[in-house]
C-alpha cells in the first residue's frame, strides 16, 4: 500500500510524505522541490560518491516507523549538497526540511 500525504510544517509551508507499505519494512520520505528526507533505506554513500554529480540534497534518519518519527528524528547522515545549505546530522527532519523549501 502506498499512501501520500501533505504535511504542513509549523513555518506554514507544505511538504509531500509518501509511505511505502513493504513486507516486513515501510519505506518512508518527505520531500520538497529540491530535496528530501528518507528513513534508513537510503544510501548516503551511493549518493555522495556514486551520484555526487547530481547534487542531490538529501538526509537519512534510522528509526523511524512513521512520518511523524521521520520529522522529529534526528538526521543520522546527509548529503553533501545538504551540508551546503547547513543541513547537518543530528538536525531533526523538519528542521532539515525548511533549509530545503
Amino acid at each position: 500500500m502506498v499512501q501520500v500525504v501533505p504535511i504542513k510544517l509549523d513555518n506554514g509551508e507544505t511538504v509531500i510524505g509518501v509511505e511505502v507499505k513493504l513486507p516486513k519494512t515501510t519505506l518512508l520520505t518527505i520531500s520538497t522541490d529540491k530535496g528530501y528526507i528518507m528513513c534508513g533505506a537510503l544510501d548516503v554513500l551511493l549518493l555522495n560518491e556514486k551520484l555526487r554529480e547530481r547534487e542531490i540534497i538529501a538526509g537519512r534518519a534510522v528509526g523511524v516507523r512513521n512520518l511523524e518519527q521521520l520529522l522529529e528524528a534526528p538526521l543520522e547522515s546527509v548529503t553533501i549538497k545538504a551540508e551546503q545549505l547547513g543541513i547537518f546530522a543530528g538536525m531533526k527532519g523538519a528542521e532539515a526540511l525548511k533549509r530545503m523549501l
